[in-house]
């Protein structure tokens, strides 16, 4: 996504590179639950209904979903279809996928391996969930849409709209507490950390939400509010609430939120921050208190 541009359109892809991808990740993932079934005798069988005897990363992926995501009236079997069928028939959301796999194991030292944020990393799950609940909202299936959206809000205390959408290489990094309104754009390789939202301000209708351009980090229980738009590679402080455009690779700190160096000529940085995960580059020109 440009950083003047913020309509999210899913960059050209051919099956090929998809399916390439897939079966590189897909044997390192099995590799990874064969060594853990073999350290842990008492998770084999986690291992195997899970990981081990599917024939692909996205009928995996669409069994754990569908086991997580199931109740009483929502049924496993029927769940694992509609993931099942969106994954298998759309490229772009197994690309995805592995985008956002790779992204957790490059941007989080806490994920040991592909296949402990398969299974446990529950913003990587409620992320692809979201995805095919997307999919379904843009084919006019919006009663199920709502309905899987009210499971994934209730199993993994994550709450996405599901008109939002979400590019690739996204990382939401534990991801308790953030709320993603309708009309939110999230561009491609953002960083999203806990207890972050991305709202409306409640006075106007339609399209009221924030626009988050590529390689964004968004600190921890940060506010942004209303259509108003995150440049590339901009970097919102932990805690921040944001009513107004932030420029392209700058950084937002405060309530109300403020531009290091200043509005006129805010300060720039070269690293991309939603993949270099850097928090706290802006402290020394932020503040003059040092611990």
């Amino acid at each position: 996504m440009p950083g003047s541009e913020y309509n999210y359109v899913t960059p050209p892809l051919s099956t090929n590179s998809v399916v390439e991808d897939e079966s590189w990740l897909w044997f390192q993932i099995k590799a990874e639950a064969h060594r853990d079934a073999e350290s842990e005798p008492v998770l084999a069988s986690y291992l195997y209904s899970t990981i081990l005897c599917h024939s692909s990363l996205y009928r995996s992926l669409s069994f754990h979903l569908a086991n997580k995501l199931c109740s009483s009236t929502l049924v496993s079997t029927l769940l694992y279809d509609i993931f099942l069928n969106s994954f298998s028939t759309d490229p772009t959301l197994r690309s995805a996928t592995i985008a956002d796999l790779r992204a957790t194991r490059a941007r989080d030292p806490a994920c040991v391996s592909y296949s402990h944020c398969l299974l446990n990393y529950k913003g990587f799950l409620a992320c692809q969930a979201h995805r095919v609940c997307h999919k379904l909202w843009t084919q006019s299936r919006q009663p199920l849409a709502l309905a899987l959206h009210s499971r994934i809000a209730d199993v993994f205390a994550i709450d996405i709209h599901p008109g939002a959408k979400i590019g690739k290489g996204v990382l939401f990094d534990h991801a308790t507490g953030v709320v993603v309104g309708e009309t939110v754009v999230i561009g491609n390789n953002v960083s999203i950390l806990h207890n972050v939202t991305l709202g409306g301000t409640g006075k106007v209708r339609g399209n009221r939400h924030p626009k988050i351009g590529d390689g964004v980090l968004i600190g921890a229980g940060a506010t942004i509010l209303g259509n108003v738009k995150i440049g590339e590679g901009a970097k919102i402080g932990a805690g921040s609430v944001v009513l107004k455009d932030v420029p392209p690779r700058s950084t937002a700190v405060g309530n109300p939120a403020r531009l290091i160096g200043g509005r006129d000529q805010p300060s720039k940085h070269e690293d991309v921050p939603g993949e270099s995960m850097n928090h706290t580059s802006f402290i020394s020109e932020w503040s003059d208190y040092i611990i």
